[in-house]
C-alpha cells in the first residue's frame, strides 16, 4: 500500500513541476474561438486573447503539421511594449481536404506561455457528408444500444433461456464490464486524465459520456438477461471450463499489469489501455460459442435474429460511417488507422450473416432435439446438453 501512495505521490509532484514550468505569472496566448470543422473554399476567423502586456517586444509564429491544406493571415503576431491590444484576429482560408494541427511558438522562448496556442481543424470537402455522417453515427449508435433487448423478450415471452449460450453470456458481460471501468476512469478520474495529458500534451480522449452511458447500459442489460438465465428453465447449460479459463486468463494479465504499475515499471495509463485491448478480445470471441451451439442444436430457437439485426446494423453503418470521413476529409491513413473499430465492425458483420444464415437457411424449420450426438456434459466448449423445447409450435422463428 505504501508503495502505492509513494507512485501516486511522485507522479503528482512531476505533474505539479510540469505545471509550475507555465507559471501564471507569464503572460499567455490563449484561443478564445476556433471552428472544429470547416469546408474547403470557406473562410473563418480565430480569435486570441493574450494578457497581461510586456514590458518587451515579442512575437509568435505559427507551424502547421499539414502544409498547404489551410493559409491564414497574419503568420506571427507581435507584441509591443505598453501595447493596448488583448485581442487577436487571425483569418484562414480552408484550400484542401484534410486535418491540420497548427501549433503556436513564441519569441523569445519562454517569455511568454504558449503552452494552450494549439488548435486542430478538420476540413471537409461537404458539409451535407459531414451531416449523413452524423446521422449515421448516431443510428449505429442506437442499434448497438438496443440490441440485448430482444434476447431480453424472447426469454421472458418462452420463460426458458435453453438455445442461449451461456458462454456467450460470459464473455460478453466481462467485455462489458472491464470497458466500463475503462469509460468511467478516462472520463471522470482526473489522475488519468493527467496522466493522458501529460502523455499527450495536445490529445484529446477519445472517450465521451455516451461511451460510458453505453457501456454501463450494457452491463446493466446483460446482469438482466443472467438473472433470467437463474429464474427461467436452462435444461443443463453452464459456463463450459474453458471460457473460465480465459476470463481467468483475462484476471490474471489485469492484476500483473495493475503490479507493474504499481510498482512503477508501467503507468496506470497503461493498465487502462489493457482492459480495452481485454475488451477488444472477448468481442471477436464471443459469438463462437453461439454459432457451434446452435450448429450441434441444428436450431436457432432461444437465440433472438432481432438482436442480430440490430447487431448487424450497428457493425455495416460503423465501417460506413469510416468511409463516409475518409472520403470527405480526404483522410485515408488517419481514418483506417483505428483497427480496433474497423476489426469489430467487420468481425460483427461476419458473424452476424453467419447467424443469419442459419436461422433463416440451415435450420430454419428445424426442430430442436433432445439429445445431441456427440455433445455430451463433459464437454469443455459448450457444455450443451439441451433439455427438450418448451412448446415451441406456434412461435416464428
Amino acid at each position: 500500500m505504501h508503495k502505492t501512495v509513494r507512485i501516486f505521490f511522485v507522479f503528482f509532484v512531476n505533474f505539479e513541476r510540469l505545471k509550475a514550468s507555465f507559471s501564471d505569472d507569464l503572460p499567455t496566448f490563449e484561443i478564445l474561438w476556433a471552428p472544429d470543422v470547416v469546408i474547403v473554399g470557406e473562410s473563418h476567423e480565430i480569435l486570441l486573447k493574450f494578457g497581461p502586456q510586456l514590458n518587451q517586444s515579442a512575437t509568435v509564429s505559427f507551424i502547421e503539421n499539414q502544409p498547404n491544406l489551410i493559409s491564414w493571415s497574419p503568420k506571427t503576431i507581435s507584441t509591443y511594449p505598453n501595447s493596448s491590444q488583448s485581442n487577436f484576429i487571425i483569418k484562414i482560408d480552408a484550400l484542401k481536404a484534410g486535418s491540420v494541427e497548427v501549433t503556436g511558438k513564441s519569441a523569445p522562448k519562454d517569455l511568454i506561455n504558449d503552452f494552450n496556442l494549439f488548435f486542430k481543424i478538420g476540413i471537409g470537402n461537404s458539409r451535407a457528408l459531414i451531416i449523413v455522417s452524423l446521422i449515421v453515427g448516431w443510428i449505429y449508435f442506437f442499434a448497438w444500444s438496443v440490441n440485448s433487448y430482444p434476447q431480453v423478450w424472447l426469454n421472458y415471452k418462452r420463460k426458458s433461456v435453453i438455445g442461449l449460450s451461456f458462454d456467450f453470456l460470459a464473455h460478453n458481460m466481462f467485455g462489458h464490464i472491464v470497458y466500463t471501468i475503462f469509460n468511467i476512469c478516462f472520463y471522470f478520474v482526473k489522475f488519468f486524465q493527467d496522466e493522458y495529458f501529460v502523455r499527450f500534451p495536445h490529445g484529446q480522449p477519445s472517450v465521451l459520456l455516451n461511451d460510458v452511458f453505453a457501456s454501463t447500459h450494457g452491463v446493466l442489460v446483460y446482469v438482466l438477461i443472467i438473472l433470467q438465465c437463474c429464474m427461467y428453465q436452462r435444461g443443463t447449460q453452464r459456463v463450459s471450463n474453458t471460457t473460465w479459463s480465459i476470463i481467468g486468463g483475462y484476471l490474471v494479465t489485469i492484476i500483473a499489469i495493475a503490479v507493474l504499475c504499481t510498482i512503477g515499471k508501467l503507468h496506470w495509463l497503461d493498465f487502462l489501455y489493457v482492459l480495452s485491448y481485454i475488451k477488444l478480445a472477448s468481442t471477436l470471441t464471443k459469438y463462437i460459442p453461439q454459432a457451434v451451439l446452435n450448429y450441434h442444436r441444428k436450431s436457432t430457437v432461444g437465440w433472438s435474429i432481432e438482436n442480430i439485426l440490430f447487431d448487424l446494423t450497428g457493425g455495416v453503418l460503423s465501417i460506413l460511417q469510416m468511409f463516409i470521413n475518409s472520403y470527405n476529409y480526404d483522410d485515408w491513413q488517419s481514418n483506417f488507422g483505428n483497427p480496433t473499430k474497423l476489426l469489430l465492425g467487420i468481425v460483427t458483420i461476419i458473424f452476424d450473416v453467419m447467424f443469419i444464415n442459419q436461422h433463416y437457411c440451415l435450420y430454419r424449420h428445424k426442430d430442436v432435439p433432445s439429445k445431441i450426438p456427440g455433445i455430451h456434459e463433459s464437454n469443455a466448449t459448450i457444455n450443451t446438453v439441451v433439455m427438450m423445447e418448451p412448446d415451441t409450435k406456434d412461435e416464428k422463428f
